[in-house]
């Protein structure tokens, strides 16, 4: 596995009881991208290969018909491809959303938990200095069924000296 600053300070969170972790690494991500606070994503679960979110149904977050919105549930993928990306990104290089592919299959029905996984190929090809690689989420609804598919290609470049 990757070692970076984000893996580092997930490492730590680790270390102390398990009760505070999902509200600590929903601090330190939201600390980090902003927006994601205001739709109240929480980080349930951050390993290595494997990001867990969860996004309740609240009036916030809603459409016009009472379920998640669909640029909410977009966010929730976005954030937990990210995130998996995040955890295994070399602190030299620069992360960019490069396309969001998401079909909408139906309507979403309560909280949706998004679970995002890289593969150990897909982490070794981050030792290139630039590149692109699809990473695939699972969003589960409250009737156990994934209203949406999506698919988040991230890419990545050195930052400059």
């Amino acid at each position: 596995m990757m070692t970076n600053r984000f893996s580092r300070v997930v490492d730590k969170i680790k270390k102390l009881p398990k009760f505070t972790h999902s509200m600590l690494f929903t601090k330190l991500f939201c600390s980090q991208v902003k927006y994601a606070g205001t739709s109240k994503l929480t980080v349930l679960d951050i390993q290595a290969r494997q990001v867990r979110l969860q996004m309740k149904n609240r009036k916030s977050v809603q459409n016009h018909i009472g379920g998640v919105h669909a640029i909410a549930a977009a966010l929730l993928a976005e954030s937990a491809t990210g995130i998996v990306f995040a955890m295994n990104l070399p602190d030299r290089c620069l992360p960019l959303l490069k396309t969001m592919t998401i079909q909408y299959q139906r309507r979403m029905q309560g909280d949706l938990t998004a679970v995002a996984t890289m593969s150990a190929q897909q982490i070794a090809l981050l030792s290139e200095d630039k590149g692109a690689i699809d990473i695939e989420v699972i969003i589960n609804d409250e009737s156990g069924e994934q209203p949406i598919l999506c698919q988040m290609t991230w890419a990545w470049i050195s930052k400059k000296a």
